[in-house]
């Protein structure tokens, strides 16, 4: 599974790696544990749903 992601600005997704992911985690919500969030966002987007998170998107290919 890959991880895309996409801000609202953008108009295409992009692929990921899950370092990068956190890095932008970590930007969108500097006050939250991005390792956690990514593990999150990870176990959902599984299950087919999109994460917004501030003004970014992460969804599964």
């Amino acid at each position: 599974m890959d991880l895309l992601t996409q801000y609202t600005y953008e108009k295409k997704w992009m692929k990921t790696s899950n370092k990068d992911a956190i890095r932008m985690i970590g930007e969108e919500m500097p006050d939250t544990d991005a390792e956690s969030t990514l593990s999150y966002i990870l176990s959902e987007i599984k299950n087919g749903k999109t994460v917004t998170l501030g003004t970014c998107k992460f969804k599964a290919e």
